[in-house]
C-alpha cells in the first residue's frame, strides 16, 4: 500500500452512491492550479518520455486485474467512463479503479466507512507497483509532491465538491 487518505465527505449509509457520482467526475488536473500545474508536468514529461504510451498499460503490459475478480464483482456497472482509470468494480460500500503505465501498475480503492461517531466518511487507499527501476525512482521522486500537495489540496477540493453536491441535493 502507498498511500490511505480520509476523505472529508460526512455522511450516512445511504450516502455512499453520492461520492461514486463524485468521484466519477472528480478530475485532479482541474483542481487548484499548484495541483493543475504538476499534472500538467506529469503529463508533458510523459509525453515526452512515452511513460503513457498504450503499449505500456492496461492489457498490454500490464493484464488488468478486473480480468481476475468474481463475475460478481467484473459485472458491476460504474459511471467512470471518461475517467484517467479503468473502472474495476463498484459495490454499495466501495469501489476500485485501475491504472498502468511505463512507470506503475496502481489501483485506487474508495470505501464507505464508519467514522466511529455514528456517521460514514470515504477512505481513499493507493496501492501501487512500480515497474522495475524506472518505477522505484518515479515514486521516490514524486512522493513528497503527493503527500505534501496533491493529496492535501485534492482532498480539500474533494471536500469542497461533496459539500456543494449535498447542497445541491437540498434544493
Amino acid at each position: 500500500m502507498l498511500d490511505v487518505w480520509a476523505l472529508p465527505t460526512p455522511g450516512g449509509p445511504e450516502d455512499f452512491p453520492r461520492l461514486v457520482r463524485l468521484m466519477a467526475t472528480f478530475d485532479p488536473a482541474q483542481t487548484s492550479q499548484v495541483v493543475r500545474a504538476l499534472f500538467a508536468i506529469r503529463w508533458t514529461i510523459g509525453r515526452a518520455l512515452g511513460l503513457d504510451r498504450s503499449e505500456t498499460g492496461l492489457g498490454s503490459r500490464v493484464r488488468s486485474l478486473r480480468d481476475r475478480l468474481p463475475a460478481d464483482l467484473a459485472d458491476t456497472e460504474s459511471d467512470f467512463g471518461t475517467h484517467l482509470f479503468t473502472p474495476l468494480y463498484v459495490t454499495d460500500d466501495e469501489f476500485a479503479l485501475e491504472i498502468a503505465n511505463q512507470t506503475v501498475h496502481g489501483v485506487m480503492h474508495v470505501g464507505w466507512v464508519a467514522d466511529g461517531a455514528g456517521g460514514h466518511r470515504g477512505q481513499m487507499a493507493v496501492l501501487v507497483r512500480p515497474n522495475g527501476a524506472l518505477g522505484v525512482a518515479y515514486l521516490a521522486a514524486i512522493a513528497p509532491f503527493r503527500h505534501l500537495v496533491v493529496y492535501p489540496l485534492m482532498t480539500r477540493d474533494i471536500g469542497r465538491a461533496w459539500r456543494q453536491s449535498g447542497a445541491e441535493a437540498r434544493r
